[in-house]
């Protein structure tokens, strides 16, 4: 049996790691500043989070959510002190479009309305659901089309409040910062006007921080930077430092049922101590400081480069929207100096490294950057 061809590969396979290093088959190094979209949240094999991961498979990796399972607790309450948001209630799930699938069906639920409004350039996974509200036709499939989600500009807040009030809104689905389409941000006084249009009709407020959480940004989640609260909180990617795992965070004013959602593997005891390790590792490091850290020194030394047409984002997470002449330079920075980096199309480049990456480490990048420039 061959593997389903959708991948377009680099001839590059990572064999081992640790912290913003990894070794190849062949035994090159590379120094690791995309953490593989934005997973490594806490470095490649952080000893403390592979001694809590070993300790619990070798107690008990599975059992159904039938039965109680403390640790599930252990990581709401976490992730509640940690983010900020300890009043609200967590769902445990698997992944990033799981986590976006049970956000819009508790919106759904709790206003009886079938309609969400998604921005142009978003993405939100590629499960039926959070590929509808996911602005890319070539990923879906004519399966996915609905005439469910609207989709409305970033930053036009007279669109969005046009297309609400037509009414039949469940929910706004946006993300803290629109990663996959090249790191664009919305503005705080667009953020605050949505959230008080969402609050006058009735529409659940969704923020997707599933890439940009998890103290990537400078702040735990992306939108506190704007000073305003979400209805509901999606989560993935960092959270498990590449266990699955994803979280939906719920405000307290939306009432569970029992059955309303499900899953089977979701919150399984593996997941759950990854998490909690990831949490412990973020507190106990600063982590969400070295991030702001990091990315202001990132900004000094690469805002003004002359290969730089742009420079957008926040903390570690950065879009480099490059001159031209440039196009080629992530290529350069990957089979000439060894980095691993995103991209967004083939004009920007992606710097999503883990939050522990080092002052010195990122120094290294930028002289490497500016040898090829």
């Amino acid at each position: 049996m061959n593997l389903f061809d959708v991948y377009p590969l680099w001839d590059i396979e990572p064999v081992k790691g640790s912290g913003t290093t990894l070794w190849d088959k062949n035994g090159e190094v590379y120094t690791d500043l995309y953490g593989g979209h934005a997973v490594i949240s806490v470095g490649h094999c952080h000893p403390h989070y592979v001694k809590k991961v070993q300790e619990q498979a070798a107690t008990l990796g599975f059992y159904s959510n039938a039965v109680q399972n403390s640790l599930q607790k252990e990581l709401a309450a976490k992730l509640g002190k940690v983010s900020g948001y300890d009043d609200y209630a967590l769902f445990l799930c698997n992944s990033g479009a799981e986590a976006n699938e049970n956000a819009l069906k508790v919106a759904s639920f709790h206003t009886g309305k079938p309609k969400v409004l998604a921005f142009n350039k978003a993405f939100h996974g590629r499960t039926s659901g959070a590929v509808a509200a996911t602005d890319n036709p070539k990923i879906q499939a004519p399966f996915n089309k609905t005439e469910n989600i609207v989709f409305a500009p970033l930053n036009d807040l007279a669109a969005v409040e046009a297309e609400l009030s037509k009414g039949d809104f469940a929910a706004v689905i946006i993300e803290g910062i629109q990663g996959v389409a090249g790191i664009y941000e919305p503005t705080t006084e667009f953020m605050h006007g949505l959230r008080e249009l969402c609050d006058r009709l009735s529409v659940v407020l969704i923020l997707d921080e599933i890439q940009s959480g998890y103290g990537r940004t400078g702040k735990f989640f992306a939108h506190q930077h704007y000073g305003i609260k979400a209805d509901i909180i999606t989560t993935a990617k960092g959270m498990g430092n590449g266990f699955p795992i994803g979280g939906v965070l719920i405000s307290p004013s939306i009432k569970p049922s029992y059955g309303m959602l499900g899953t089977t593997f979701g919150g399984n005891h593996l997941a759950c101590s990854a998490a909690i390790a990831v949490l412990e590792i973020i507190e106990n490091e600063n982590l969400v400081e070295n991030a702001e850290k990091i990315g202001e020194y990132f900004r000094q030394e690469l805002s003004t480069d002359k290969a730089v047409k742009e420079y957008r984002g926040k903390g570690l997470m950065i879009g480099l929207e490059l001159n031209e002449e440039y196009i080629g330079l992530r290529n350069k920075l990957l089979f000439e100096k060894h980095f691993f980096t995103g991209a967004a199309g083939a004009g920007v480049i992606r710097l999503l490294p883990s939050l522990t990456v080092s002052q010195e480490t990122a120094e290294s990048f930028v002289k490497a950057w500016k040898e090829l420039t």
